[in-house]
């Protein structure tokens, strides 16, 4: 019996015998159990909003996630538009604040209340990933019939949740629902991943409110929450002036990798490049944001034995080449790690991978991670991507698709690649004759 049915069963006894079946996950059951107190297993979504459309923008304005949108426009919203997947931000309360993403979903997010607005919080919806999430604190990913409620079984969502970086308080959650893909093992990093960047862009706010010529003079606003009837509550304090549209003045850094031997490092226009052996560096510490220590990194980056000091004065060099390229760019130590979110491009490759994009995920993968690398961690990250890649190329991809992955300098000797294309090409394909062609090349 496969995982779903089995978890269809246990749904089936939750609303005849209102009794929680203890073979569920564990984070699933507790969430059932909390979920029967609040209301019945057939419970429905609220379909409207609970404000009208000039209340929930002023409280979308003045909320301080308003603050990380453009972040979660830039890492989720943009690169899935075509993914099948939507991507909802909702509040410490469970009610969702912005939901975009593919609108060919549109009808199904209607037809389960899943709309800015709407409260999905464990006490109005029972499990969800968004209301599991805040009730618990954790991420959590929530598939098919795991859903308290029948009405959204055909879903599955990965949410974690945000807080604010520095009093920990508890901001909201950001949700991708979907398909079986939602909830695939990349699907939770590359959210984590966000919520660090947005942790980081809260951050930088409140430096630069602090810094502003203004901010000691005008004081603190009073953030407004609207209420179902029309009132506010107030709920915190927000700077005067700091609207979402300025949130990120200093921009998005990234850093290039693919098919280049020397990192690119980009923020708002502005680039510089890096030394192999600085891109090495900057690519595993932004794979581990929590941080290496200068063992770690000898061992990731240096092919044999090398002193801890050799290795801190590298860093100590690329802590000045940051520092020139962007003052506030410092890069931390004990243990080393960068001081906001970098958007690598090797992982946005992995994030559309994941979500079955197949065509953007080719689009964004300009050749081999730092092809002349000999770092063993570097190494393994390339080897990992390139198979990744090549695996779902051959398997699923469709043949417009295969066809753009042969031009790749690496399968240019795949045999097996340029045979599967011969298989799947259509048989008046113009592509046939240089696939055959190719194929005399490498077999003879």
């Amino acid at each position: 019996m496969n995982f779903q049915r089995e978890v269809q069963l246990a749904h089936q006894r939750l609303v005849e015998r209102q009794v929680v079946d203890s073979s569920l996950r564990s984070v699933v059951r507790a969430s059932w159990e909390r979920s029967l107190r609040y209301a019945s297993a057939n419970q429905s979504p609220a379909r409207r909003s609970a404000w009208d459309e000039r209340q929930l923008r002023d409280y979308r304005e003045r909320h301080p996630l308003a603050a990380i949108m453009p972040v979660v426009n830039q890492l989720l919203v943009d690169p899935g538009k075509d993914s099948g997947l939507l991507i909802a931000v909702g509040d410490q309360h469970g009610r969702l604040l912005w939901v975009e993403g593919d609108h060919r979903l549109g009808a199904m997010a209607e037809n389960a209340g899943f709309l800015p607005g709407t409260d999905w919080s464990e006490a109005a919806m029972g499990t969800s990933a968004p209301g599991t999430a805040l009730a618990t604190g954790r991420s959590v990913q929530i598939a098919g019939a795991e859903h308290f409620s029948q009405l959204v079984f055909s879903w599955n969502c990965t949410a974690v949740p945000i807080r604010h970086p520095e009093t920990n308080e508890l901001l909201g959650v950001i949700d991708i629902s979907g398909g079986s893909h939602a909830v695939a093992g990349h699907s939770l990093s590359l959210v984590k991943a966000t919520v660090a960047a947005a942790r980081a862009e809260l951050s930088l706010q409140k430096l630069r409110n602090k810094h502003s010529p203004g901010a000691a003079s005008t004081g603190g606003q009073r953030l407004v929450q609207p209420t179902q009837g029309g009132g506010e509550v107030h709920t915190g304090t927000r700077s005067r002036g700091t609207r979402s549209g300025d949130t990120l003045s200093r921009g998005m850094l990234s850093l290039q990798t693919l098919g280049r031997d020397r990192g690119l490092l980009r923020r708002s226009g502005r680039s510089t490049a890096l030394s192999e052996r600085h891109t090495e560096l900057m690519v595993l510490l932004a794979m581990h944001p929590s941080g290496l220590t200068t063992e770690e990194l000898s061992e990731m980056v240096y092919t044999e034995h090398t002193p801890a000091s050799t290795v801190r004065a590298e860093l100590l060099r690329l802590r000045r080449q940051l520092a020139s390229f962007d003052t506030a760019l410092t890069l931390q130590s004990r243990p080393y790690r960068l001081p906001e979110a970098m958007q690598l491009d090797l992982q946005k490759v992995l994030g559309f991978l994941d979500r079955g994009a197949h065509r953007m995920a080719l689009t964004e993968y300009s050749g081999l991670l730092l092809p002349r690398s000999e770092a063993p961690a570097i190494v393994e990250l390339r080897n990992r991507l390139s198979h990744q890649l090549r695996e779902v190329m051959l398997s699923d991809a469709a043949p417009e698709v295969l066809w753009q992955y042969l031009q790749l300098p690496e399968t240019s000797d795949d045999a097996q690649a340029w045979q599967t294309a011969l298989r799947v090409l259509p048989a008046r394909s113009p592509r046939r004759a240089a696939v055959v062609a190719h194929l005399e090349q490498l077999l003879n």
